[in-house]
C-alpha cells in the first residue's frame, strides 16, 4: 500500500511516501506525481522518504522518471528523510544518489533549491 501526500509551495513540489513504493505501487506514484512533473512543468521536487518502508527496482525507476522530467526543465530533484536502513541501502546500491540530491529533512532540501 502507498499513500502519497503532494504539496506544491514556493516554486517547490514535495512529495511525502507513505508505505511500500514497488511494482505493485508505483503506477500511482505515476499518476499522481510524473502527470504533474510532465504536464505542468514542475522544475523542483522533493521526495520524502521518511515514511516509506520499502523499495524495490520499480519504485526506483519511478523516482528516478521524476528526476530526469526535472532535469529538462533545468530544475533539481531531491530525497530526504532517508532514515529506514532498508530504503536507504536500496536506494545507495542503485546509485540514485549519483542523481538526486540527498539531504536530511525538507527545510535543506529548500536551501539546496535556493542556491
Amino acid at each position: 500500500m502507498l499513500d502519497i501526500d503532494v504539496e506544491f509551495r514556493k516554486g517547490i513540489l514535495f512529495v511525502r511516501l507513505f508505505g511500500v513504493l514497488d511494482k505493485n505501487t508505483v503506477k500511482k506514484l505515476e499518476k499522481e506525481v510524473l502527470n504533474l512533473v510532465k504536464n505542468i512543468g514542475i522544475k523542483n521536487i522533493v521526495f520524502n522518504m521518511q515514511n516509506l518502508t520499502s523499495i524495490d527496482i520499480s519504485g526506483i525507476k519511478g523516482i528516478y522518471s521524476s528526476y530526469s522530467f526535472c532535469k529538462k526543465n533545468d530544475g533539481k530533484s531531491i530525497m530526504c528523510g532517508l532514515k529506514n536502513p532498508l530504503v536507504s541501502h536500496r536506494i545507495k546500491n542503485s546509485r540514485l544518489s549519483q542523481y538526486m540530491f540527498e539531504t536530511s529533512d525538507e527545510i535543506g532540501a529548500i536551501n539546496v533549491i535556493n542556491l
